[in-house]
């Protein structure tokens, strides 16, 4: 699907039009370009995955635990969020208990308090509420499926039981976004109402403004609870631009300040341009997600999962992309301390791929033809189209395997994440190709454990392996941190030597952006801190 010209023209143009003395007035508005087809949700729980998250989820909301991004030399990490503390029940371990911050507020004057927080959380896993919301509880369940029960213990403190005891649970409390009951009630109860509204949330910008399909706009929020991290600038205008040319030509002609994904081949025209073009490694893998537990699919064979990962060129794929990615080998970065010692080393090596292929009964006389499921742009997606056509041709070069394609815009293809592989959502497809992070230790439980399989969870390839189980499991529970080191690299092992996926690339996370834009380092995340930046 390609963003009309007409639309695109009038999503570049209309908060220009709209606030005509934005122009004359000492005001810094920032004018990013995302890769998404359409402005995420406006509810507090955007879809369009962590791309949405992260322009108008964090901004905007807040959960109990939050990110630190203060140091991009290390991966980052956890911080008290709208939860000043935690602890987790020593005496039964599947409880925690959140204390929270007091004197905040959300936007709309409401109090933040532990009868929001319960709100929130029946507005996400309780389908009797009031308050349902099946869009966001689709997309807060499949990130969070551990949660059995929540009350509240006193007007601050909250408290949490999961399925069993997982030791990274402050992290999945991050992904709840916490609104405000008053705009839902203001709203009529109905959450599509709520998004033109907007929801009210207790972050560092307040949503002011959203035109459908065209664009949002974010307002710095003067009364933010943490003076000393007020933004910096004072409006944010968030804008779909899928098309990587496209969003070049906008920054080029200077109406955008930002773009995410730049085409890797104009990068070095745009730095002789004097524009800045910013990377850095992040916990970011772009693989093909395989139906492993599709009865019938020829991907549910692990000799055929293991020789696609032998047929292809990894480094030619990195010159296509002009630098802009590393070569994938598993699931972790082969420089990781728990990427552990598996017994198979992927690269091109057409010679094993086409004796694995053999032996799983497809050669010469029966080629092996697969259907995968992709996108032509989103969140974490890089350069899809011509990033898999490249996939495609160099499988038929050196194993003769037939690759076919269904393209479908990115919140479709998210669909998948959240199906069985049977299922419609999976577009008949052996594969999906959806990027995904390995930001903390709840991602790897969250793809790859067996008891995650959706709809309950994310394990979307319905992908089981023992040894995995085994060591994934007694790592929720491990609190000695070598041991957990030790479980994890088992764990790992397990991803290249079984490969649930076909591991190709990490992104580096490239971004262009206007030398008015000052501030921004780029995080090791999916996530940035846009109350830091500032524009001259």
């Amino acid at each position: 699907m390609r963003f009309p010209k007409l639309a695109l023209a009038a999503a570049l143009a209309a908060p220009v039009a709209a606030l005509p003395a934005a122009a004359q007035a000492p005001q810094k508005v920032l004018r990013i370009a995302m890769t998404a087809s359409d402005v995420p949700t406006t509810t507090g729980m955007p879809n369009n995955g962590f791309e949405g998250m992260r322009f108008l989820g964090y901004p905007v909301f807040e959960g109990l635990a939050a990110w630190d991004h203060s140091d991009p030399k290390k991966l980052s990490d956890l911080k008290p969020g709208l939860a000043e503390r935690w602890e987790q029940d020593e005496a039964e371990p599947k409880k925690w208990r959140f204390h929270l911050r007091r004197g905040v507020a959300f936007h709309d004057g409401a109090p933040f308090n532990a009868d929001a927080v319960i709100w929130n959380l029946d507005r996400f896993f309780r389908n009797d509420s009031p308050q349902f919301d099946p869009a966001g509880s689709a997309i807060t369940r499949g990130r969070i499926p551990v949660l059995a029960a929540w009350r509240k213990v006193d007007d601050f403190t909250v408290e949490m039981e999961t399925t069993r005891p997982v030791s990274y649970w402050p992290y999945l409390t991050a992904y709840i976004l916490l609104t405000s009951p008053q705009s839902f009630e203001q709203a009529g109860r109905d959450w599509a109402k709520v998004a033109a509204l907007p929801a009210a949330g207790t972050g560092p910008f307040r949503l002011s403004r959203f035109v459908p399909r065209q664009s949002a706009e974010l307002t710095r929020n003067e009364n933010y609870w943490d003076a000393a991290n007020r933004a910096k600038l004072d409006r944010v205008v968030l804008l779909p631009v899928p098309e990587a040319n496209s969003r070049l030509a906008a920054l080029r002609s200077g109406q955008v300040d930002w773009i995410e994904v730049p085409p890797p081949d104009a990068v070095a025209s745009l730095r002789a341009s004097n524009f800045q073009v910013v990377t850095g490694s992040y916990p970011h893998i772009w693989p093909w997600v395989f139906a492993a537990g599709k009865a019938g699919s020829p991907t549910a064979d692990i000799r055929v999962r293991q020789a696609l990962n032998y047929c292809f060129d990894r480094q030619e794929m990195v010159a296509l992309l002009n630098g802009m990615a590393e070569p994938s080998v598993g699931y972790l970065k082969a420089s990781d301390p728990n990427f552990g010692n598996p017994n198979h080393r992927y690269r091109l090596d057409a010679a094993r791929g086409k004796a694995l292929l053999a032996e799983a009964g497809y050669g010469p006389q029966k080629p092996l033809s697969i259907r995968i499921g992709i996108s032509n742009s989103g969140s974490g997606q890089m350069l899809p189209l011509p990033m898999n056509e490249f996939l495609q041709q160099s499988l038929q070069q050196h194993c003769g395997v037939r690759v076919t394609f269904e393209v479908v815009e990115w919140n479709t293809l998210l669909g998948g994440l959240r199906a069985e592989p049977g299922q419609p959502q999976w577009l008949g497809a052996d594969a999906l190709n959806i990027s995904l992070h390995s930001s903390d230790p709840s991602a790897m439980g969250r793809w790859f454990f067996g008891p995650n399989v959706t709809p309950r969870g994310s394990n979307a390839g319905h992908w089981r392996d023992a040894q995995f189980d085994a060591a994934f499991a007694a790592l929720e529970t491990e609190t000695d941190p070598a041991k957990r080191a030790a479980l994890t690299r088992t764990a790992h092992e397990r991803l290249v030597d079984n490969p649930p996926w076909l591991w190709i690339v990490h992104d580096l996370n490239p971004r262009a952006m206007s030398r008015r834009v000052t501030g921004f380092v780029s995080p090791q995340s999916w996530f940035i801190d846009l109350a830091r930046v500032d524009m001259q």
